[in-house]
């Protein structure tokens, strides 16, 4: 890969965490003001409604949706799980934990989605980001069990960690469809998901909060859950999942930064030591590197590309000019070597050589 596609995927992968990150203090801010139910659901619905109108302006006021119907299932499975399932119990757990430990607590994300990228979907898995993963577990249990190991001490923390794995699966089954326009992506997810939760918050008995508190929490779903996933589905594209949420574990020290910085959250010792186990880890997956000949199988589909070694084929009068274009393509068989992720083009199996 040149120095440009090597770097492409991890800054939309460092774009998400960053937004994402710093939005979880800001919510945990809200929560005295709202219900964790509601939040859930103006975060999701500030995220979609966001990405709404900036379809609507880009597209002249039309709106274009185009996903196959092959993908839509598991894009509603991502639906379900990442906007239902996920803002829910974090919201839950962030109402029984503080806005530090909860931040770190989210790096336990990137463990859940790589685990079930390995284990479910067969992504490459190598021994660096196995140890990887085991000093971001370390750093999580350590948070969860700080101080006096009791039942209610131990709730919030397992809320959170029942988020991170809901997102796991959400991350796992948006790679499925991660070729489609990343905005319409997220804007679905955001505008179903949004106004499940709030419908369901409503009927739980939830009170609707100030103006200024709901536009408040809107606008945080909108920049750490719309623009993010956006960004969060381009990487996913480069990436592949295990990767994309390896590099996505940083979000959480920037969470608990600005927790610290801003709401005068506490820095404590065990703060820093579980820090230093996921910084630990996080270093071992974006120091991972992997080179081997492999072959490209025949492949039929369409999405948005130029013309790099993985894109040589002629043109039909219909296709649409300039770089880059969308239009449906034909990859013949191809054998090369070259330093890769388990991206859209490299879904291959792996040799106990391959490094």
């Amino acid at each position: 890969m040149d120095d440009a596609r090597t770097l492409k995927g991890p800054a939309f992968a460092f774009g998400a965490a960053l937004l994402f990150g710093a939005s979880t203090p800001f919510a945990k801010a809200l929560l005295g003001a709202i219900d964790p139910w509601l939040m859930a659901g103006l975060l999701y619905a500030g995220a979609g409604i966001g990405l709404l109108v900036f379809r609507l302006i880009s597209g002249g006021g039309r709106l274009r949706l185009d996903i196959p119907k092959s993908d839509r299932p598991w894009l509603l499975g991502a639906i379900v799980f990442g906007g239902g399932v996920g803002p829910v119990l974090l919201m839950l757990g962030l109402a029984l934990t503080d806005a530090a430990t909860s931040s770190l607590l989210l790096t336990l994300e990137g463990v859940f989605t790589a685990l079930i990228a390995w284990i479910a979907f067969r992504e490459h898995v190598h021994a660096r980001l196995i140890w990887g993963m085991g000093a971001i577990s370390l750093g999580a249990a350590a948070l969860a069990w700080a101080g006096t190991p009791t039942l209610t001490a131990g709730i919030g923390p397992l809320l959170i960690a029942g988020a991170c794995l809901a997102w796991g699966i959400d991350n796992n089954l948006t790679r499925k469809v991660a070729l489609n326009d990343a905005t319409v992506i997220a804007m679905l997810k955001g505008l179903f998901a949004g106004a499940a939760n709030l419908g369901l918050a409503v009927l739980a008995g939830a009170y609707w909060p100030a103006l200024a508190s709901a536009a408040g929490a809107m606008a945080v779903g909108f920049a750490g859950y719309g623009i993010s996933l956006v960004l969060f589905v381009l990487a996913l594209r480069e990436l592949g999942t295990g990767r994309t949420g390896a590099y996505f574990s940083t979000a959480p020290f920037i969470g608990a930064v600005l927790a610290i910085a801003v709401f005068d959250a506490p820095l404590t010792p065990i703060l820093i030591a579980a820090g230093a186990l996921m910084a630990v880890g996080v270093w071992l997956h974006l120091t991972e590197t992997h080179e081997h000949e492999h072959q490209h199988a025949p492949l039929n589909h369409e999405h948005a590309h130029v013309h790099d070694e993985h894109h040589q084929h002629d043109h039909g009068p219909d296709d649409p000019p300039g770089e880059p274009h969308t239009h449906g393509h034909a990859h013949a068989a191809l054998l090369h070597a070259h330093a890769h992720y388990p991206d859209a083009h490299h879904r291959h199996g792996h040799k106990k050589s391959a490094t």
